[in-house]
């Protein structure tokens, strides 16, 4: 009996608390990361958009009413008319790009 092995209660413990500790320190800063990226993916995409409708109205003479027009011509994807956070994209009739929440 006395050359038996294994953690006691106490250390099993111990690491589970140091695991805990790590968790609660890095959760909280993957989150705040994670609106910054879908922020920084949503700019870009405004930006893809804008130099899309600038081919459309170069190819065209005129700028497109909406971002379906844009897929129907081929300048983006089918589905691309909003960002990954899914902020709708709005196109004026100047040609500038906008963006506006799902709730507007």
């Amino acid at each position: 009996m006395k050359n038996e092995k294994g953690f006691t209660l106490i250390e099993m413990m111990i690491v589970l608390l140091i695991i805990s500790v790590l968790l609660i320190i890095t959760i909280p800063n993957v989150a705040k990361h994670n609106a910054n990226i879908n922020t920084k993916g949503c700019q870009a995409y405004v930006k893809m958009v804008e130099a899309q409708v600038q081919a459309y109205h170069l190819d065209l003479q005129k700028y497109p009413a909406s971002t379906q027009e844009l897929i129907d011509e081929g300048y983006l994807k089918s589905g691309e008319t909003a960002c990954p956070d899914s902020t709708n994209i709005v196109i004026g009739a100047d040609g500038e790009v906008t963006t506006t929440t799902s709730g507007s």
